[in-house]
């Protein structure tokens, strides 16, 4: 059985990620980053699991197939490992062009980034340098 999660998106934050989108047909995910997940570049040492992004496809992803019902018309899907740090009152907030997603509980990620995803891969020059941090 999957877990219905909802989100709600305030206006400033919506207006934020769709500003990234290429066009509105484009898929959402709600994602970890913090090395975990093949969208993130973010290394495991930099980040302790409740790291989140706003993912951007052009197609729907597999393996993030749990739908998140949300206000803002976005086309948005996480993956069942996400859910574990997903409590009641999701929403996501803007202040000055940063994303925050917090629950009834509290602040999950003060952080959230917005990418439009292209495949690339990380080097391993990258992270000698520290670019994966």
């Amino acid at each position: 059985m999957t877990k219905e999660i909802s989100i709600n998106i305030k206006p400033e934050a919506a207006e934020f990620i769709k500003s990234k989108m290429d066009n509105d047909n484009q898929i959402v995910l709600l994602a970890l980053n913090d090395g975990s997940t093949k969208y993130s570049k973010q290394g495991g040492t930099c980040t302790i699991g409740d790291s989140f992004q706003f993912v951007i496809l052009d197609k729907k992803d597999p393996e993030y197939n749990i739908k998140i019902d949300n206000n803002a018309g976005l086309n948005l899907y996480t993956a069942e490992p996400e859910t574990s740090f997903f409590e009641d009152g999701l929403v996501v907030n803007a202040r000055n062009v940063t994303l925050s997603l917090s629950s009834d509980s509290g602040i999950i990620d003060g952080g959230v980034t917005v990418v439009n995803w292209k495949p690339s891969e990380i080097t391993a020059k990258d992270l000698l340098e520290g670019k994966s941090c």
